[in-house]
């Protein structure tokens, strides 16, 4: 999952990259309220976090602007301003959801899921398919009911394909939504990460579409 922190706090925005990084999410991080304006068309993001309080373009008028323009993805608001009023203007102006500093990290990742799940259409934290199950929280896989050990990619790109079934993604739709600005990406890489998926979870359980890309296979 790619998630846009807006952040001008240099210590906040940099613990929160670094943990929902090392939670699996892709994160990019930008500190101006005007360079926000147009990051959220740069890339296919799952959800935004949000500061009200920011230089260049105030958070709320990031926030319309986004929503004026057609961008539906969740936001999250992260903000000092800890008064009713303060909330009530967050949500109803199109936030979907509204954390006051300080926070803890865990929660930012569990709001994050649930924004996500929501968008689409999930009432249960388990991604499944067949045989296999994914704890999105616990960051743990099953095969009939046996534990799985992945790798970090591995197991963004198994909760991308399980929130996207019967849809065939291309290589760079996959690109986009696990990797963020910072890396680079191999030519390769996404089949090595398909090729190690296989092996662990069974042959058939990701279908290639010649020409298209990706999908899982149909459930037995």
């Amino acid at each position: 999952m790619r998630i846009l922190i807006v952040e001008d706090d240099h210590q906040i925005g940099d613990g929160l990259q670094a943990g929902l990084s090392a939670l699996g999410f892709a994160c990019d991080w930008l500190r101006d309220g005007r360079q926000a304006l147009a990051a959220i068309s740069a890339a296919p993001y799952d959800a935004v976090v949000l500061d009200l309080g920011l230089p260049g373009m105030d958070g709320l008028a990031v926030l319309a602007a986004w929503r004026r323009s057609g961008h539906h993805e969740p936001v999250l608001l992260l903000t000092a301003r800890d008064a009713v009023t303060d909330r009530i203007r967050g949500l109803d102006g199109g936030a979907d959801d509204y954390l006051v500093k300080p926070f803890a990290l865990g929660e930012v990742a569990a709001r994050l899921r649930a924004l996500i799940r929501r968008r689409h259409g999930s009432s249960t934290p388990l991604l499944s398919h067949g045989r296999v199950a994914f704890d999105p929280a616990a960051r743990q896989t099953t095969l009939d009911g046996v534990a799985v050990e992945l790798s970090a990619r591995e197991l963004a790109l198994l909760e991308l394909l399980l929130g996207n079934k019967g849809r065939v993604l291309s290589r760079e739709q996959i690109e986009e939504k696990l990797y963020d600005w910072s890396h680079e990406v191999e030519s390769n890489a996404i089949e090595v990460h398909i090729h190690h998926l296989r092996k662990k979870l069974g042959s058939d359980f990701i279908k290639t579409r010649r020409g298209l890309g990706y999908t899982l296979s149909d459930e037995a």
